[in-house]
């Protein structure tokens, strides 16, 4: 969805994330088996955050490093989940990573729910990233989209655990923040929904 977010709302989002992360703070992750540290720094929004570490991939309701419960969800995130998930139930997080100059994101699926019928809401905030999307399998061939400020991008039905990934990020292709970067909001459920009465 180009364009979803206008300037005005990626503003105004953007002053909300910096007040959220003043409370939960970007850590820098690593990966389970290696540590070697990803090269995009993270945080979360919401009852439930994406973690890793040493121990593994997870969700918790916690910071890593301070301790703390993870700050709500933006009204402007649930605007954006409630109009383009499809879904009745409401996120339960909100993955937020940002791409400093030279930062990318290797191929991967969002395998870590424990539902996969919800899809992955994605709002893009800064500079263009190219985004490479491909497939179930890792080896299908990919195709590339270059996201820029306020685009979203849902993962969702047939391409819920597509391979996707993020090859660089255009240094100066946007005015929103003040420095080169890129600031990308996931949103995801992470239980199954409730069982109907």
């Amino acid at each position: 969805m180009p364009g979803y977010l206008s300037r005005p709302v990626q503003e105004a989002l953007l002053d909300e994330l910096r007040s959220a992360l003043r409370a939960a703070p970007l850590f820098q992750p690593t990966m389970p088996r290696t540590g070697k540290p990803f090269s995009v720094r993270m945080s979360n929004l919401g009852p439930l955050g994406w973690v890793s570490d040493k121990s593994g991939y997870r969700y918790q309701p916690h910071h890593p490093v301070t301790g703390d419960a993870w700050p709500s969800f933006p009204s402007t995130v649930i605007q954006a989940w409630q109009d383009l998930s499809g879904c009745a139930y409401p996120p339960e997080a909100c993955l937020v990573n940002w791409y400093a100059a030279g930062a990318r994101m290797g191929l991967h699926q969002d395998r870590d729910e424990q539902d996969f019928t919800a899809p992955v809401v994605s709002l893009s905030l800064g500079d263009t990233a190219v985004f490479r999307v491909g497939g179930e399998a890792r080896n299908t061939p990919t195709r590339s989209v270059r996201l820029e400020s306020g685009d979203a991008f849902v993962l969702g039905g047939a391409a819920r655990l597509a391979f996707h990934g993020v090859d660089r990020v255009i240094p100066g292709s946007s005015t929103l923040l003040p420095e080169p970067g890129r600031i990308n909001l996931t949103l995801r459920r992470v239980t199954p929904p409730p069982l109907q009465a």
